[in-house]
């Protein structure tokens, strides 16, 4: 890699010449107070690049009370493992030296700052306890994003919208709305402002419980604040606009879906910033949320609009209507296949250094949600195609909204690494319900129903 000033002005630098190291030196200033010194003393914030190993060198003049030098122990911990890593201390001191010298090798993450507990401890032989020296909190590391990191990630969001799949998936999800349109009931319309229970029951399950179930998450796993909130906020979202497009193909309602849609997508422009607040708040995470409002408009519109079509092709143009129906089956299959294959090329660069343990969180959330919402319309007494398409809504979350909040909210590292959540939980949410839909498919072949 290029020389680098790892350091503020003040520090005494070393930069090495390997593509996957690089090291913040120090020396000994004995006018400084303390045992502990890194540099000269007049820093104590170090700058360090993104995604790099490196070394610390931090050196002690201790004697003890005797009078005779006596070699002490140095322990140091990050207080951001997210940001910066300590892999290991090694004892550098050469024999007859008068002090001691320690190595630190660090592994930098996410652009940040990690401050760094220092702990020098004189273990004695009759002692229960090493006793601590000096404890030191104000050295922290400033972790850089890198230059070619920055330009290749912008590049590849940039790319993905670009991607001539995209203008090809469009057109079709357009029509693929505009044919959900024409399978609007009225009937079953009038009754949910009858009976608006199973809407009323989706947006408790939507905007209380799955946010609940992601915090609960966060804290079995011990997910690093980014990362949990980024799993709340997509579980703070509202249906996504495939629900009733998974409803059409798994014998839901899909007037109830459509409505499910809009509705908690309306509901997430107060609930949303009430999740926010609240969640962050736990989680120790003092950044302003910015709910997207223009994107929740624009996502109620590019529903709305192709579905208020397709009820005009049906009451005006029943012959055009009954084509797009026809059309329904075969654009779903392409629509979730380009989907899963789309989301995979937006995410591939935030995903590059995922965790298994966000992983397991992020799978496990539409499953949780499916049966979450299966259950509670089953305690509310809801006839089935109706618990189906209430199980589906509860499930299948808009993470793009999530995604939308944490770009707005963070810096370009943080909301990257925060982003993995609403990534996992779409690529696994499309995952399952394919397969779903695949063995729900399989199964009426093998098993059909008697007419």
């Amino acid at each position: 890699m290029l020389l680098t000033d790892l350091l503020l002005a003040s520090l005494l630098c070393l930069a090495v010449s390997q593509p996957e190291s690089s090291m913040v030196s120090a020396g000994v200033n004995s006018s400084c107070p303390g045992y502990l010194h890194i540099g000269d003393g007049t820093a104590q914030e170090f700058l360090f690049p993104e995604k790099k190993r490196g070394i610390i060198v931090i050196a002690s003049r201790y004697i003890n009370h005797t009078g005779l030098y006596h070699r002490p122990t140095l322990t140091v911990a990050s207080l951001q493992p997210a940001v910066l890593t300590i892999e290991n201390v090694t004892d550098a001191s050469r024999v007859g030296q008068q002090g001691s010298s320690y190595v630190i090798n660090i592994r930098s993450g996410i652009a940040g700052v990690a401050p760094l507990l220092v702990q020098l401890l004189d273990e004695h032989m009759d002692a229960r306890q090493p006793v601590v020296i000096e404890e030191r909190r104000d050295f922290s590391i400033k972790v850089a994003p890198n230059e070619d990191t920055l330009a290749w990630g912008s590049g590849g969001l940039g790319h993905f919208s670009e991607n001539p799949v995209l203008y090809v998936l469009l057109p079709l999800i357009f029509i693929n709305k505009c044919a959900f349109g024409c399978k609007v009931e009225e009937e079953v319309l009038r009754g949910l402002l009858r009976q608006p229970q199973p809407v009323l029951l989706g947006i408790f399950a939507q905007f209380v419980v799955m946010p609940l179930y992601a915090y609960i998450l966060s804290l079995l796993f011990a997910l690093d604040k980014p990362l949990a909130l980024g799993l709340v906020m997509t579980c703070s979202s509202p249906g996504g606009g495939g629900g009733y497009l998974y409803s059409l193909l798994l014998g839901g309602d899909v007037t109830l879906a459509i409505s499910m849609t809009l509705l908690s997508t309306v509901a997430a422009t107060g609930l949303m910033p009430l999740s926010s607040a609240l969640y962050s708040r736990l989680l120790g995470v003092h950044e302003t949320l910015h709910v997207p409002f223009l994107k929740i408009l624009v996502t109620l519109l590019f529903i709305a609009i192709p579905i208020s079509t397709g009820l005009v092709v049906k009451c005006h143009l029943p012959r055009v209507s009954r084509g797009l129906l026809l059309l329904i089956k075969p654009f779903s299959f392409m629509l979730i296949v380009g989907g899963l294959f789309m989301a995979y090329q937006m995410g591939a660069f935030i995903l590059a250094d995922v965790r298994p343990s966000i992983v397991l969180a992020g799978v496990s959330v539409p499953l949780f949600g499916l049966v979450l919402g299966y259950i509670l319309a089953r305690c509310l007494g809801l006839v089935l195609p109706h618990r189906r398409t209430v199980s589906i809504e509860v499930g299948v979350q808009n993470s793009l909204l999530a995604l939308a909040v944490l770009q707005l909210s963070f810096h370009r590292a943080e909301a990257d690494y925060a982003s993995q959540a609403p990534f996992i939980v779409a690529l696994s949410s499309t995952s399952e319900m394919l397969f779903i839909v695949i063995m729900h498919l399989v199964y009426k072949r093998l098993f059909p129903a008697p007419e």
